[in-house]
């Protein structure tokens, strides 16, 4: 379904003067009460499976004592309060100044493209489609309906809303994923041994600017004919930077790390050998093995899923990443990214754990996922005092 959410401000007066203080109530209590819906049914529902699990490191001996809410005069409705009528009346739009103000500390954008992703409300998050695809295809949305419309995948991925259209602008409305969890360690582990598409190193021209990207990064890369021509393929290049963190030999890489009260780790490159990796998982899990356990437990239950799926067996997954989420109480894990999916040709067969050969379609993401569940499960305490090459 395609929704066009702008409103003109005469039509945004005419909307507020017919419903006056009571009908904004009212509105803003109706899109509260969808938001909660929509959190039970993505937290709890049966039919899909449980999309985390709970576990408290110390149980509470006192009661909860609720805080009643300020009351606000119905005669003079708050900005926030007109904000969530509007709101109510188009469906959904992006966060307010107020919404955002309030989920600073709560919400960020971990890794990927910046101002790729924005919170629209409580509990959902848009996405704005991939640079550079066609304006009636969308690989990432058509990925999300097929996972949607599974009966093993959909827990094992965001819950999928919507596509819309907002301001000139395309976007897909998915489940924030952080919401409920308060002050969380989170991880993005991007997987396989391979994060291009094949139709991105096609061409086999040799290009000086790669060449020049390729020296500033290690300037004894190139071979001596490759000097030369001062010049690169693009194939090669993509092949170097895959061999420059752990994506190309463990088939997966770490692409950023956040831990409470930290800001994020996104310059992780340089964490590339097993022991390097092994020592940045473990920070990221202290000491708590109950969440090792039911992460490794949840990593299991993905790859279970995924090599039942009749979509994987069919689809290369480019680029797509495992995102790892735990607080004191929660744990989850979810597979996402799907800007890069395809559908493989039907003469072949693809196992997600082969060697790529150009022409074969393997991306390896069954093979870094074993070794990732390996780690997760292996990774010693001990291993936290080795600190990884990392900058803030």
């Amino acid at each position: 379904m395609t929704v066009t959410s702008k409103m003109n401000s005469v039509s945004r007066q005419s909307v507020l003067s017919r419903l006056g203080p009571g009908g904004l109530l009212y509105a803003a209590n109706k899109i509260i009460a969808v938001a909660s819906g929509k959190d039970e049914d993505r937290w709890r529902g049966k039919d899909e499976g449980a999309l985390f699990k709970r576990w408290r490191r110390t149980p509470s001996s006192e009661p909860a004592t609720a805080v009643p809410a300020p009351a606000t005069p119905q005669s003079q409705p708050s900005e926030l309060l007109k904000f969530l009528a509007i709101n109510a009346l188009e469906l959904s739009a992006p966060a307010s100044d107020a919404l955002l103000k309030s989920r600073s500390s709560e919400w960020f954008q971990l890794s990927g493209h910046p101002g790729s992703l924005a919170p629209a409300g409580p509990g959902t998050v848009w996405k704005r489609r991939a640079a550079g695809d066609h304006p009636t295809h969308n690989p990432e949305r058509d990925a999300y309906e097929a996972l949607a419309a599974c009966p093993y995948m959909r827990s094992a991925i965001p819950r999928y809303y919507r596509d819309l259209e907002y301001g000139g602008e395309h976007f897909i409305e998915l489940q924030d994923l952080l919401h409920g969890f308060r002050d969380p360690h989170v991880m993005d582990i991007k997987m396989g041994t391979r994060t291009f598409l094949e139709d991105e190193v096609r061409n086999a021209r040799a290009r000086p600017d790669l060449y020049e990207k390729m020296v500033r990064l290690d300037p004894k890369a190139p071979t001596e004919s490759e000097h030369a021509a001062r010049a690169v393929t693009k194939l090669r290049y993509m092949q170097f930077r895959e061999q420059q963190s752990s994506s190309a030999e463990q088939g997966f890489r770490i692409e950023a790390v956040k831990l409470p009260g930290q800001p994020p780790l996104t310059d992780l490159q340089k964490v590339k050998e097993p022991k390097q990796l092994a020592a940045t998982i473990a920070r990221f899990l202290g000491d708590e093995k109950h969440a090792r356990r039911a992460i490794t437990a949840r990593l299991r239950e993905i790859r279970d899923l995924f090599e039942r799926s009749e979509f994987f067996r069919t689809h290369e997954i480019v680029g797509s990443s495992i995102f790892i989420i735990y607080d004191e109480e929660r744990v989850g894990a979810w597979l996402i990214d799907f800007a890069k999916t395809r559908r493989v040709p039907e003469d072949i067969v693809v196992n997600h754990r082969a060697p790529w050969k150009q022409g074969n379609h393997e991306e390896g993401f069954l093979f870094g996922l074993d070794r990732l569940i390996n780690i997760i499960e292996t990774a010693g305490l001990s291993e936290k005092d080795s600190e990884p090459e990392v900058t803030r």
